[in-house]
């Protein structure tokens, strides 16, 4: 008895089996796997961000003389580019961006960075761009030597000897 139940068991779950799969092949629709062979494709599309530079040297500068520079980039993938977001390591450092508009494959913006020219000594500044490349963000530097205003000296540490 157990064994015609096993039987009866395995020959069920063969029928189900398979008749199951005869029902979902025909269902498949060849247009909408087209479909989503065509959006899977158009996703595999990213832009790039291409930099003229990535760092910008604004050389000897007076305390608090401002400086501003531009960064020049081309978007060289093979979708459009738009930039969410930019942001400074402070607020002397303010980036003003194309926000959220779309750059083409091909096609170039500007990135215009402004520095009010405040620390003192070595300063570097870095300004995070958040885009839809493949990395999700860029890093761009500004540096510059600070010196004091009305040739004021820089407290220097003597060295005891």
């Amino acid at each position: 008895m157990k064994r015609a139940m096993s039987i009866f068991g395995l020959a069920t779950i063969f029928l189900v089996s398979f008749s199951c799969k005869d029902k979902a092949t025909s269902k498949i629709n060849n247009d909408n796997v087209e479909v989503a062979a065509n959006r899977d494709e158009v996703q595999k599309k990213l832009p790039v961000m291409s930099f003229e530079k990535k760092e910008h040297d604004f050389g000897t500068i007076v305390q608090g003389t401002p400086q501003e520079t531009i960064f020049r980039f081309t978007n060289t993938g093979d979708a459009p580019l738009v930039i969410t977001d930019a942001r400074s390591t402070c607020g002397c450092t303010v980036p003003e961006y194309p926000k959220n508009t779309p750059i083409a494959p091909g096609e170039s913006g500007e990135l215009l960075v402004k520095f009010n020219g405040s620390g003192n000594g070595a300063v570097t500044k870095t300004v995070t761009l958040t885009a839809n490349t493949q990395k999700g963000s860029e890093l761009l530097r500004i540096k510059a030597q600070v010196n004091p205003k009305n040739g004021e000296q820089l407290a220097v540490p003597m060295k005891k000897g």
